[in-house]
């Protein structure tokens, strides 16, 4: 455990950042593909608001504790994460499933 201590403060703010930063991406990939796709989708509500609640908590767990790694890739997942719930929103409106 001591190694973990050993790594200055600022390394472990910039690897945060990277890795918020593709976990950003692979949300970005899913709003493009979701967008692309001409049909219903079948990512259920639990699942795309849910991910809204946990980024939001990450973001506020970030300003908190002033983690830039936290409060800045979760801010952009919460952006990224609307625009996914307002793509399969529409998308529902468009092709709605039959009861």
């Amino acid at each position: 455990m001591n190694f973990i201590y050993s790594i200055p403060e600022h390394i472990f703010e910039t690897i945060g950042i990277v890795a918020g930063l593709c976990a950003c991406l692979v949300i970005a990939i899913q709003v493009y593909k979701e967008y692309r796709f001409k049909g219903p989708s079948s990512l259920s509500n639990g699942f795309i608001f849910g991910w809204v609640v946990i980024y939001l908590f990450w973001c506020f767990y970030g300003i908190r504790f002033n983690a830039i790694a936290l409060w800045l890739t979760n801010g952009i997942a919460i952006l990224l994460q609307l625009t996914l719930c307002f793509i399969v929103i529409k998308k529902r409106r468009m092709y709605p499933s039959n009861p």
